[in-house]
């Protein structure tokens, strides 16, 4: 994660900043619904949980850069009603962490305690290596704004990018063992490190709410 550092806007007006946020949520949700339906069908035909949690997890990042969208648009239309939607918005985007860290664990550990061995997916492994390409740099792009804007949702939004950056070096490194050595522990255990991961920043994001709430 990268350590938030003051940025200098300069000439750049924050309606340039909203603007920019705005493009870069949208991207996020068009590329999280191809993403996703891939991974997804990647999965189901592989039987793979570790790829099921990573098409999951770009539907709810879909959902967080939504969520973002909505509170965006707030602020273009009604600049006086951003200190109350946001926190809002900084809960909602924390609350869809615990949700994926739910969803993934929880298929991780059936799929240990079944023994469940999912097939090669050489779908499931180059998609998860563009999006290990494309989502450090959206995520960096995100954050850079987010900081620029001092929005918390909007940085929080930066973190379910980085998630799903962290994610896909985890999946790709399960489907690659479980292809290469038929490790099939290798697919659920990828999926369980993601988990602390989402837990940690579903837990900041909260806090972060609770603090621009009290102060």
């Amino acid at each position: 994660m990268e350590t938030p550092t003051h940025i200098h806007v300069g000439a750049v007006g924050r309606e340039d900043l909203v603007r920019r946020a705005q493009g870069l949520a949208v991207f996020t949700v068009a590329w999280n619904i191809v993403e996703g339906v891939i991974a997804l069908a990647a999965a189901w035909a592989a039987g793979s949980r570790a790829l099921a949690g990573f098409g999951l997890d770009s539907a709810v990042e879909s959902v967080s850069a939504a969520v973002l969208l909505w509170r965006l648009r707030v602020e273009r239309r009604d600049p006086e009603r951003v200190e109350r939607v946001e926190p809002v918005a900084l809960r909602l985007i924390g609350v869809s962490f615990f949700v994926l860290a739910a969803f993934v664990g929880f298929e991780a550990v059936r799929s240990l305690v079944l023994h469940h061995e999912p097939e090669a997916s050489p779908i499931g492994i180059g998609l998860t290596l563009l999006s290990l390409v494309v989502m450090p740099f959206l995520a960096r792009r995100k954050r850079r704004v987010a900081l620029a804007l001092g929005s918390r949702a909007a940085e929080a939004d930066s973190s379910q990018t980085w998630a799903c950056a962290y994610l896909s070096a985890v999946v790709v490194s399960g489907l690659v063992l479980n292809a290469a050595f038929q490790w099939w522990w290798a697919d659920p255990v990828a999926a369980l490190g993601v988990v602390v991961f989402l837990l940690l920043e579903g837990r900041e994001a909260l806090a972060a709410e609770h603090v621009d709430n009290c102060c």
